[in-house]
């Protein structure tokens, strides 16, 4: 198979971009810590759009909260200013909002002004975590994975002690509610006391609450994240959470990390399993070995349309290594692999070009495609293709309702995905 990899985009410019901010990630982490208020620091467009996105994406009210930094204040204020009044100015407008901690991230404005965010955290009485996320860096994912590494350092309390059975799951940007929840459940049928950060599952899972849409709704608390250094290991899922696992393990030595790429297909979903039954000495449960058997029937099952297909699949480099995996897995072929951004995860990818780059780039694959694996975006461009599938996966996608409950992960999502990605390659074929 042809190579071919550049750290670095190879034009000055993004034509249909699948890539979105650092802030978009920095506040879907937010989102994670129940009642934290995400606050970004920016103008209003920067957050309204990010509002809109995950609104459509989730079908859900979104709580996010801006600065309004305007081209004047951008000049005149020192940025304390800004955030101090957009503190007060909310807790003004609604005095029964209590939040359990202030999320701020800043965007590509206020890191070229070069805002203080540390020291203003000293005029803040309720728990304040910043992060700085410029737009112009890295992308959607890897404002996730610095969010996740902010809190852990400023909130986390050192510890010198471990509770044995005490796991914590650090998943990556693309995982969704459900996805989280599952993996979760896993570990505690192994008889593990579990937490996730971020932990999306009962904050975005589509359950309507009381003060839905005011404040992050459900996920782990600020208590829960305090005493995560007493954790005796930490998961980590995704190449872009090893630095977070590396910052708990400063707060307490004596934790484990356990990492992998991705928890998608027959292989990594053994190797994870394997992990767990290793420190708990105990045989998973029969519901887990079904699900097992259940993979490889699907696997086999799908092998002949699988086997057969091409594929062009585009997005965050953590959920491109899952997926290209799996397909791979059953015999599919990978025409392209298109990354967002760079990651070293892209090297373990098995594909006959691998690159960082946009829909123009992976519009030249289209016409050799069975089937691209893309986000919403690529639907428009599809039209064009009559003969090529398409399956939605990564944010944003608008096309479809439910994407807080679609799962890809562990023995069960996997064989689920399997099924889908072959019914939709019939359907294609059965249509052209």
């Amino acid at each position: 198979m042809e190579f071919s990899l550049s750290k670095h985009e190879h034009k000055p410019l993004q034509v249909n971009p699948i890539k979105h901010s650092q802030p978009m990630g920095a506040t879907l982490a937010y989102l994670g810590v129940k009642d934290c208020m995400p606050l970004m620091h920016s103008a209003q467009g920067c957050a309204s759009y990010t509002k809109v996105f995950f609104t459509r994406h989730f079908n859900e009210p979104i709580a996010i909260r801006n600065t309004s930094v305007s081209d004047i204040t951008a000049v005149l204020d020192g940025g304390d200013y800004s955030i101090l009044m957009a503190i007060e100015n909310i807790q003004n407008k609604e005095k029964n909002l209590k939040p359990s901690m202030i999320g701020l991230h800043t965007t590509g404005l206020t890191e070229t002004k070069g805002d203080d965010v540390r020291g203003v955290g000293s005029h803040i009485e309720i728990p304040y975590v910043f992060v700085n996320t410029p737009d112009y860096e890295g992308g959607m994912e890897s404002g996730w994975g610095l969010t996740v590494k902010a809190m852990i350092e400023q909130l986390t309390e050192p510890s010198l002690s471990v509770k044995p059975n005490k796991l914590v799951i650090l998943p990556h940007l693309s995982m969704q509610p459900i996805e989280v929840e599952k993996i979760k459940t896993l570990c505690e049928d192994f008889g593990f006391e579990t937490y996730a950060l971020p932990d999306l599952s009962t904050s975005l899972d589509g359950y309507w609450d009381e003060g839905q849409g005011k404040l992050a709704n459900g996920g782990i608390t600020v208590d829960e994240i305090r005493t995560l250094a007493t954790c005796a290991t930490v998961i980590t899922i995704g190449q872009s959470m090893k630095k977070s696992a590396v910052a708990l393990q400063g707060k307490n030595p004596q934790i484990e990390h356990l990492h992998f790429n991705h928890v998608m297909g027959l292989d990594a979903c053994d190797n994870f399993v394997a992990a767990l039954m290793k420190i708990r000495q105990t045989e998973p449960k029969p519901l887990i070995k079904r699900w097992r058997a259940r993979l490889q029937d699907a696997m086999l099952d799908s092998h002949f349309l699988i086997g057969s297909s091409h594929f062009v699949v585009t997005g965050e480099p953590d959920m491109l290594s899952g997926i290209c995996a799996l397909l791979r897995s059953v015999g599919g072929t990978i025409t392209a692999a298109v990354s967002t951004t760079f990651s070293d995860v892209l090297h373990t990818i098995e594909a006959e070009n691998v690159f960082v780059g946009d829909l123009e780039d992976a519009r030249r694959f289209f016409g050799q495609a069975d089937m691209v694996i893309s986000n919403f975006h690529a639907e428009r461009i599809l039209h064009m293709y009559h003969n090529t599938a398409l399956v939605i996966r990564g944010f944003p996608n608008y096309e479809e309702l439910g994407n807080q409950l679609k799962n890809d992960q562990l023995y069960e999502g996997s064989a689920y995905f399997l099924f889908e990605i072959a019914n939709e390659l019939r359907k294609a074929k059965h249509e052209s």
